[in-house]
């Protein structure tokens, strides 16, 4: 059988490993492992959601409200847009297939940092576009708009805060590259995490309002972090109707499901949740980076819900992610991203003291 001649130049996405899988191959207690590698909220959804999914368990024979009339008025009223602005996804990866399908093609090309989401890339690849990266894992103006002048991309990306890198980018420095691309080109600013960079520092906050007004933008969000909805699976895309009609062109029916649409709507109304994971994460963060002071290698300022730890070439990320998913600690080895460095998901308490013990005895 012969398949789509772009699928040859494509890798698999790798999803954190689960827990099912250390419990199988290393006879370790589902009790006894701890997964940092997915970036999920350690303490759970909102007691609310978890109310909403009991109540809705016996709908789920239905499909959910195909308008998500609910949700977008909830969405509307967060940030200040219309309906006519928001398109829902399962997950803000469906909304990344979306914007690929409906612009690239074989004589197209992204542009993106050197270090990012992956899934940029895969989207891409799958229309039989180009990538294009720049030198750095930072998104720098001079090197995003050199690129984009050389290249032409139709599309580019700013993941801020980055994946899997954690660092952001200032809310000022993301408007200078989107006033320097011209309107033939969509700019893509994914602010999954964003939620935690804006309370860590106004200046990186980005919000849908703040880039209403481009033609060419459209901002991506999510449920996964800080909503604690990983798995729901259900994003965003906001931007000017106009673009936003054209990426409904792409989506299926009921592409969210029932459970996940409710729990949304639950979510999206207890903004009480939201701001205490992030002040407990906030707080556990700080341990992190003082761990690596002590142990004298670097790590990324984070405005995320997770750290990227960089190694000294005597240390081996793969081996000490290895190591440490013997023992039960799941975490992300980024070897893969070309960086000798691991990415930890700041956890509870109990999960990160369980982490500086294992990653303690293994450095060792």
């Amino acid at each position: 059988m012969k398949f789509n001649k772009v699928l040859e130049n494509i890798k698999t996405y790798e999803a954190g490993k689960p827990i099912e899988l250390v419990v199988r191959e290393f006879g370790i207690a589902p009790e006894d492992v701890v997964k940092l590698a997915s970036n999920e909220n350690p303490i759970g959804t909102s007691p609310a959601v978890a109310s909403v999914i009991r109540e809705n368990a016996t709908k789920a024979h239905l499909y959910p409200d195909d308008s998500m009339f609910e949700l977008k008025a909830a969405l509307s009223q967060k940030f200040d847009v219309q309906d006519e602005n928001i398109i829902i996804g399962a997950g803000s990866d469906q909304v990344l297939e979306f914007i690929s399908r409906a612009l690239l093609n074989e004589n197209e090309s992204v542009l993106m940092s050197a270090v990012t989401f992956a899934m940029y890339e895969i989207y891409a690849k799958q229309m039989g576009a180009k990538i294009v990266r720049t030198p750095s894992w930072e998104h720098k103006f001079d090197e995003f708009i050199e690129a984009y002048r050389t290249h032409k991309p139709k599309i580019v990306y700013i993941c801020t805060p980055n994946n899997p890198t954690g660092d952001a980018t200032s809310k000022e420095e993301v408007l200078r590259i989107i006033e320097a691309i011209d309107p033939e080109t969509l700019v893509v600013v994914d602010g999954a995490y964003m939620e935690y960079a804006a309370a860590k520092d106004t200046d990186y906050a980005i919000g849908p309002k703040d880039l209403i007004g481009y033609e060419h933008v459209i901002y991506l969000g999510t449920f996964s972090k800080a909503y604690g909805l990983g798995g729901m699976r259900v994003g965003y895309g906001i931007a000017q109707a106009a673009l936003i009609q054209e990426l409904y062109k792409m989506r299926p029916p009921f592409n969210i499901t029932t459970l996940s649409l409710a729990a949304a709507i639950a979510a999206a109304k207890d903004e009480t949740f939201v701001a205490e994971s992030i002040r407990l994460h906030q707080e556990e963060l700080t341990r992190y980076e003082a761990f690596a002071k002590v142990y004298k290698f670097g790590y990324i300022k984070s405005y995320t819900n997770f750290i990227t730890y960089l190694f000294p070439k005597t240390m081996d990320s793969t081996q000490i992610a290895d190591a440490l998913l013997r023992r039960g600690v799941i975490i992300r080895d980024l070897a893969s991203y070309g960086m000798n460095a691991i990415r930890i998901t700041v956890g509870t308490k109990r999960q990160n003291d369980i982490f500086f013990k294992q990653f303690e005895e293994v450095i060792a």
